[in-house]
C-alpha cells in the first residue's frame, strides 16, 4: 500500500517569505528524505490570501493605480472569479504595512483609501460581490479612507470581509497600532478617534467581534455598508478543501512568521492545528519565532514546534520530520 503524503499548509512569514516559498522549501526537505509532499499554501485573510485562493479558483487578476497608505500612487491587483461576478480585494496590496518603510510608518496618517479604490475598481469592472481580505494593514483609520473612496465612486457592493483577528473595533488601536509606529500617547489619540467614528456610523461597531480587524476597516465596512464579517482562516481553508486533503495525509506541516497569543484568536496556524487535533491527524509547526507560553502550546497540541528563519532552515526542518515517529 502506498505511503500517505505529508500536507504542507503554511501561511506566509510576513515580510520575509510568501506562503508558496515556505511550502516549497518544506516540501523539498520532505521529498529529499523520501516522503511525498502535497503543497497547499494558505492564508488567514491577510497577506497572500489572493494567491492562496487563486491556486484553486479559476479567474484573473487585474491591476489598477490606487493610493498607498501614505497617499502615494501604487499599482495593485484585485482578482475576478465566478465569471467576473465576484472580486477578491486584498487590502494588504493597497494599504498594507509592507508598503511603508519602518522609518516612515505613521499610524495616524495611514489611510485605507487605496483599498476603497480597489473595491470601486472591481465594481466598475462588473463585480456584484466583493470579498475583502483585511489582514496586514498599516492603518488605524477605522476604514475612513476606504469609506470616502466608496462614497466618491457611489458604489456599495455586497461584501464579505475576511478577518484574521477577533478583536472588536476599539481594540484596534491598543492591540495593533504599536506595530504600526504608534507610541502610548498616539494609541490613546487613535482610540479616541475610533470612538468618535463609531458614534457617527449608521451601526455601532463597538463590542462587535472582528470589527477591529485591519485597524477598524472591517468595522467601518460592517457599519456603513452592511458587510458580512467572516473568519478568514475558516473561509480560506474551506475554499481550498483543506479538511479533505488533511484526512488524506499522514501528517500536516503548517507555519507562520511568529506564533504567539494571537495564534489562538483566529490566526491560520491555530485553525489548522485545531482541525488536525479534532481529526486525529498529527500537525507539526515550523515558525520564525516562538512567543507562546507552554500552556497555550498545549492547547494547540502540535506534534512538534520548531523555529526556522531561512528557507534553508525550513528545508532542513522538513527533512527532519521524516522520522519513524512522524511516518507512522
Amino acid at each position: 500500500m502506498a505511503e500517505l503524503p505529508a500536507l504542507v499548509a503554511p501561511d506566509s512569514f510576513k515580510g520575509t517569505f510568501s506562503a508558496r516559498e515556505v511550502a516549497g522549501a518544506v516540501a523539498r526537505g520532505l521529498r529529499s528524505a523520501g516522503r511525498e509532499a502535497v503543497e497547499l499554501p494558505v492564508a488567514d485573510g491577510g497577506e497572500g490570501t489572493i494567491d492562496a485562493l487563486m491556486s484553486t479558483l479559476a479567474g484573473e487578476q487585474r491591476s489598477v493605480e490606487v493610493s498607498d497608505p501614505l497617499g502615494r500612487p501604487i499599482e495593485a491587483a484585485y482578482a475576478l472569479i465566478d465569471g467576473g461576478r465576484t472580486a477578491i480585494v486584498e487590502m494588504a496590496r493597497a494599504s498594507g504595512l509592507g508598503l511603508v518603510a519602518e522609518g516612515e510608518r505613521d499610524a495616524w496618517a495611514a489611510s485605507t483609501r487605496g483599498t476603497g479604490e480597489l473595491i470601486a475598481a472591481a465594481v466598475e469592472a462588473g463585480a456584484e460581490r466583493v470579498i475583502v481580505t483585511v489582514g496586514g494593514s498599516a492603518t488605524t483609520d477605522g476604514g475612513a479612507g476606504a469609506l470616502e473612496a466608496l462614497a466618491e465612486a457611489a458604489v456599495s457592493p455586497e461584501m464579505d470581509v475576511l478577518c484574521d483577528v477577533q478583536a472588536p473595533f476599539l481594540d484596534a488601536a491598543r492591540v495593533f497600532a504599536p506595530q504600526k509606529g504608534a507610541d502610548a500617547a498616539l494609541v490613546r489619540r487613535l482610540s479616541e478617534r475610533l470612538d468618535e467614528q463609531a458614534r457617527s456610523f449608521r451601526r455601532d461597531p463597538r463590542g462587535e467581534p472582528m470589527t477591529g480587524a485591519a485597524g477598524g476597516l472591517a468595522g467601518g465596512l460592517w457599519a456603513e455598508h452592511g458587510a458580512r464579517l467572516r473568519d478568514g482562516s475558516a473561509f480560506v481553508l474551506g475554499a481550498l478543501g483543506f479538511d479533505e486533503r488533511m484526512r488524506e495525509a499522514a501528517f500536516v506541516v503548517t507555519g507562520e512568521g511568529r506564533i504567539d497569543e494571537q495564534t489562538l484568536q483566529g490566526k491560520l496556524v491555530g485553525e489548522v492545528a485545531t482541525r488536525c487535533r479534532q481529526a486525529g491527524v498529527p500537525c507539526h509547526g515550523l515558525v520564525g519565532k516562538i512567543e507562546l507560553d507552554p500552556f497555550a502550546g498545549r492547547i494547540l497540541d502540535f506534534a512538534s514546534l520548531t523555529e526556522a528563519t531561512t528557507l534553508d532552515e525550513l528545508e532542513a526542518a522538513g527533512r527532519g520530520l521524516v522520522t519513524p515517529a512522524s511516518a507512522e
